[in-house]
């Protein structure tokens, strides 16, 4: 068995003795709804989830179903408009901004389809920045920086621009900024939406070694079926209640 194949089988283990330890990320009968003019259109309706640390779970649904809803809402991004999100055990409902914003950027990365680089920095200012914004010195930030990129496969290309790199490569200095604050819990809606195959598997194995050797609670929004298949666990979005499906 090789070192990735241990790797998955070790997260499998993990995942089927997560339900014995709290979750790290839940939500509880959550609804989320929109005013379209006169209609109401109701995205969420009681919608429950729970995640635990060392799991990924896929979330798949078709377009319009929901998931993007659901993970600003799991991210803190949105409020709920009934029910509670729960980050590590605390709910959050009733935080004030401010204390929502701490724990988005303390708790929390997010991986959107749309790398939203800043074109003007190099792959390394990508990661370095956040890092610093959180408090870090720029010394510390720039050695965590240089070794995630390193570890995702980028050490060559560290001063490089976003428009110097392809797709993928694009994509996994996303994903090394989204983990530069070691946060427990990662949102990635669509991560490999906007690659060729052969690149969003590259992707997705950087992100699943990361994701493993982390211990971070992942959800991933996703149409690849092949990709959600190498998940600890799958769901779907049903009449605005998630599904777990086999």
């Amino acid at each position: 068995m090789n070192e990735r194949a241990m790797a998955r089988e070790a997260g499998a283990a993990v995942a089927e003795n997560a339900p014995r330890k709290p979750p790290i990320l839940a939500l509880h009968g959550v609804d989320r709804h929109y005013r379209q003019g006169s209609t109401t259109l109701h995205i969420l309706r009681g919608a429950q989830v729970a995640i635990w640390s060392g799991q990924s779970v896929a979330l798949v649904a078709p377009s319009g179903a929901g998931k993007s809803t659901l993970l600003h809402v799991a991210g803190l991004l949105e409020h709920p408009d009934a029910g509670e999100v729960f980050v590590d055990a605390v709910a959050t409902s009733a935080l004030s901004d401010a204390e929502r914003t701490r724990i988005r950027r303390s708790e929390i990365g997010f991986v959107y389809q749309f790398h939203h680089l800043l074109m003007e920095f190099s792959a390394l200012e990508n990661v370095v920045l956040p890092q610093m914004i959180r408090g870090l010195s720029r010394q510390e930030a720039i050695k965590r920086a240089t070794d995630l990129l390193a570890y995702l496969g980028l050490k060559e290309r560290l001063t490089h621009r976003p428009a110097e790199l392809s797709g993928g490569e694009q994509q996994r200095v996303a994903i090394a900024r989204a983990v530069a604050n070691a946060p427990r819990i990662l949102l990635a809606d669509e991560p490999t939406g906007n690659l060729d195959p052969k690149t969003s598997d590259q992707v997705f194995a950087a992100l699943t070694e990361l994701v493993e050797a982390s211990g971070l609670a992942v959800l991933v929004a996703t149409h690849n079926m092949d990709i959600a298949a190498r998940m600890h666990r799958r769901v779907t979005l049903r009449d605005g209640l998630v599904v777990e499906l086999k």
